[in-house]
């Protein structure tokens, strides 16, 4: 069952004068393509267009997944006079498959959130488009909005931007007795947010679920890794949760793990997000199984599917191991899983495009989280390396 986050009318509000404040206008007309179970539908955008008087225009019930939307979209842009754009990188990725068939004039602007965003999509669309994308960084838990990059002021690619007034940040590690301490700048820790969106001590409907989810007793614990540099820009590198984020839609790997491990044979099992060009991040899931047990990967995979009931959750690739890395502790080691993903990814995405070149390791950069450290088999230049491994959010260097 979902977490059932809980918000006060001060964060709805707080997120609808953000919008007035700092962007929108009477004017405005925004193209908002996410349904309003979102909460970024519902809070920044509805709550903005009430505060500023602007125009919203929700095509569909279902968002960008209604039909027609992808097909007629630069077109329903024309016909409202768009001036600023609600976007996923998923939808970005499907609405660069389709031509701009529209006159897109009035369009100043794309909001972009809820999964990290490939800075080779970003320099796509603005090159197809014209239109620059401005990302930013909210969650659920905190009524949504975190931080952006200013859209009239300095953006740094790959940032998630600055925090918004009233938005106090800070970024903590544990220390080895396990007491809390705030990180220097550009160390990596947890990000927590206290702002007016946050509900200290009762983010959660179930009490059992806020143990331990503030630091300082009014910051929440976000569960994502990030860094703050010296200009006060946030950067996220990762999750402590594990979550999984295809396109923008969350998926606990405990779901996948669960019903793995009900099928016999199946000793342990790892669930990661791998990279992907379109959606971010797709399900896969290691297995190591008991001994003497003789399945395969296909007869897992069709395990999965009849067991796995959320077919967003659905493995796109199952891999069996002789043994699951682990901590000293016996819990699967996971990053040492998303090493092994990365490296199949990019290596086929290398072989497919015919470049030679190839993953020789995956390495933890303090800054920028798991790299792909590439070597070259052969002549190949950085642009060409570039435009292949640009499309995926983890980050690629040059072992040499």
């Amino acid at each position: 069952m979902p977490k059932v986050a809980q918000h006060r009318v001060q964060g709805m509000i707080y997120n609808g004068w953000l919008g007035h404040s700092l962007l929108f206008r009477e004017t405005d007309t925004v193209m908002c393509p996410l349904p309003l179970f979102h909460v970024f539908a519902v809070y920044p955008i509805l709550m903005s267009m009430i505060a500023s008087g602007g125009h919203v225009v929700f095509p569909t019930p279902a968002g960008y997944r209604g039909d027609g939307v992808f097909d007629n979209f630069w077109k329903l842009c024309e016909r409202w006079n768009v001036s600023y754009l609600v976007t996923v990188p998923t939808a970005l990725s499907a609405l660069l498959q389709r031509p701009v068939n529209a006159n897109i004039a009035t369009l100043r602007g794309a909001f972009s959130g809820s999964a990290p965003l490939p800075i080779e999509l970003f320099n796509r669309f603005e090159k197809i488009t014209g239109v620059q994308i401005v990302e930013g960084y909210g969650l659920t838990e905190c009524t949504c909005l975190v931080s952006i990059n200013p859209p009239e002021g300095a953006k740094k690619i790959g940032s998630v931007g600055l925090p918004f007034p009233y938005c106090d940040v800070r970024i903590v590690a544990t220390n080895p007795d396990g007491s809390p301490r705030e990180c220097a700048l550009d160390e990596v820790g947890e990000i927590c947010v206290s702002n007016p969106g946050v509900y200290p001590g009762h983010t959660y409907t179930e009490a059992d679920k806020n143990k331990n989810l503030y630091y300082d007793a009014t910051y929440l614990r976000t569960g994502d890794l990030g860094r703050l540099d010296a200009d006060g820009y946030l950067f996220i590198t990762g999750r402590a949760k594990d979550l999984i984020i295809r396109g923008g839609h969350n998926i606990d790997p405990a779901i996948i793990e669960e019903a793995l491990m009900g099928c016999d044979g199946v000793g342990f099992v790892g669930a990661i997000g791998q990279p992907d060009a379109h959606a971010g991040e797709l399900p896969c899931a290691y297995v190591e199984l008991t001994k003497g047990a003789t399945l395969t990967e296909a007869a897992l995979m069709d395990y999965a599917r009849k067991h796995i009931h959320e077919r967003a959750a659905q493995p796109k690739h199952i891999e069996i191991l002789p043994e699951l890395p682990k901590t000293a502790v016996g819990k699967v080691f996971k990053p040492d899983l998303r090493r092994r993903a990365i490296t199949r990814i990019y290596d086929a995405a290398l072989h497919d495009a015919g470049l030679p070149a190839h993953v020789g390791a995956v390495v933890e950069d303090k800054k920028r989280g798991l790299v792909a450290k590439l070597t070259r088999t052969g002549t190949v230049s950085d642009e060409a390396i570039r435009a292949v491994l640009g499309q995926f959010t983890q980050g690629w260097d040059w072992a040499e």
